[in-house]
């Protein structure tokens, strides 16, 4: 039994968030019961997105619906607010937050009272001061960016299609992606992919027109595959046509033309920006302590480093890596760390609330996988290198049995299924960026502009 009531607040519905609030509510059923607990879970979505997947849901493998989990089906015991988390007063024990309901009620934003935190907001793009990239780049962290990039390269093959302009061709399927992370090479692995089947129904639009690029500050690409895979994964692209370009950086992308550093000019209308990641901007509106690159100093039990009922995890956190040979070392921020920090945080919350003592997180790395398109891929998994179909089969066995829910294991797998008996669709729905842009119309009146710099990229 815990030896007093406690609130628990969870901020973040992400791997850490959704996890640790499930692990906590599996704990604690009794206490939640008998009105012992109460957890309590703010999040500005009311979904978990399962990231790994965004390449496959961009290139149209999976059904966008079944790459996120519904936070209110599977934590049906806590309270989740949809909201955005802008302050945490540590020292007063609340957190400031803003709803939907916010401005329409005048009110202001509400405070949250808690008696234990949970601190795992997460991450956001890592954007440099890059000339244009604001009005014209695309992201791709959410399930929306994915959708709205697939929409937005077959727009593109569209344009292509219909135009007798040639420089509004050639930048059309001009396609320059910024980052060799994973998010940067499995998403124009996946994409390109896609493309090139497509071209098949395009009467006037072959493979090799289409220019895919991608480019990479520094020297090698997919680092935790390790080096001889990142060679390799290099000579795969590049055998597939697309231009990858080490050492070089985007220097500007204003007027819809992406200048590089090598003094490469490529005129364009699809600029993927995916060249890292940064914790989110609520950990410096905290009152908790940080390290030098912004993340919430934490101790390898999880709790933020000297301030007592406080807890952290996942991108947001740098917790030390008590397995690595080298000490200082802190965790990776990625999702193998972020799926197990959650369940031992969530224990320790446990054993805290009833006077036991805290266990130490450990999980030595096992390795990583990554798609580079249909039945291609690179693995290394416990010192075993895989590529080529092999790596894409355990790249998708591994995420299947990763990704939260035996609804979600079932659907995705079906959808698997039936995309290798049927044809892969190609169908763009770009007008559900503005569905009301029609009616409008039919009313007699003008559609409303869209807003600048749109996320989705679409012209």
């Amino acid at each position: 039994m815990v030896k007093e009531r406690a609130r628990i607040l969870v901020v973040g519905g992400g791997y850490v968030g959704m996890y640790t609030a499930l692990r906590l509510q599996r704990k604690l059923k009794r206490e939640l019961n008998r009105g012992e607990a109460e957890i309590t879970v703010v999040t500005p979505d009311p979904y978990m997105t399962y990231q790994p997947f965004l390449p496959e849901a961009a290139a149209g493998s999976l059904s966008p619906r079944h790459v996120v989990v519904p936070l209110r089906r599977v934590l049906d015991r806590c309270h989740v607010i949809i909201g955005e988390a802008e302050t945490v007063d540590h020292a007063r024990r609340t957190v400031t937050v803003t709803t939907l309901a916010t401005e329409e009620e005048g009110t202001g934003a509400r405070r949250l009272p808690y008696d234990e935190l949970v601190l795992a907001p997460g991450s956001v793009s890592r954007t440099l001061p890059v000339p244009g990239l604001a009005d014209h780049g695309i992201g791709f962290r959410t399930v929306e960016e994915a959708i709205g990039l697939r929409n937005h390269v077959i727009e593109q093959m569209d344009i292509a299609s219909s135009t007798r302009d040639p420089a509004l061709r050639d930048a059309a399927l001009t396609f320059v992606f910024v980052g060799g992370g994973y998010a940067g090479v499995e998403a124009l692995g996946e994409l390109e992919d896609m493309a090139r089947y497509a071209t098949r129904y395009y009467h006037n639009v072959r493979p090799d027109d289409m220019k895919w690029i991608l480019v990479e500050a520094t020297d090698r690409i997919l680092p935790e595959v390790g080096e001889e895979l990142g060679r390799y994964t290099v000579t795969e692209l590049r055998r597939r046509n697309i231009d990858v370009r080490l050492g070089t950086r985007l220097e500007s992308c204003a007027g819809r033309v992406a200048h590089l550093s090598d003094g490469a000019r490529f005129p364009t209308r699809t600029v993927v920006w995916t060249a890292g990641v940064r914790p989110h901007p609520l950990v410096a509106a905290t009152d908790l302590p940080r390290t030098a690159r912004g993340r919430l100093k934490c101790t390898p039990q999880l709790t933020i480093d000297g301030v007592p009922h406080a807890w952290a995890a996942g991108d947001a956190a740098a917790v030390p890596d008590v397995t690595a040979a080298e000490p200082g070392t802190e965790c990776a921020p990625n999702a193998q760390h972020a799926l197990r920090q959650a369940r031992a945080l969530g224990d320790n919350i446990v054993h805290a609330l009833r006077g036991e003592p805290l266990r130490t997180y450990a999980h030595r790395y096992a390795g990583s996988v990554a798609s580079l398109g249909l039945h291609k891929g690179v693995a290394q998994v416990y010192g075993h290198r895989l590529k080529g179909y092999p790596a894409w089969f355990m790249h998708r066995a591994y995420h299947l049995s990763r990704i939260p829910t035996v609804n979600r294991k079932a659907r995705v797998l079906a959808e698997w299924t039936l995309s290798g008996l049927f044809k892969r669709e190609i169908v763009s729905l770009g007008s559900l960026e503005h569905p009301r842009a029609e009616f409008e119309l039919a009313a007699g009146g003008k559609p409303s502009p869209e807003p600048p710099g749109d996320p989705k990229g679409s012209s």
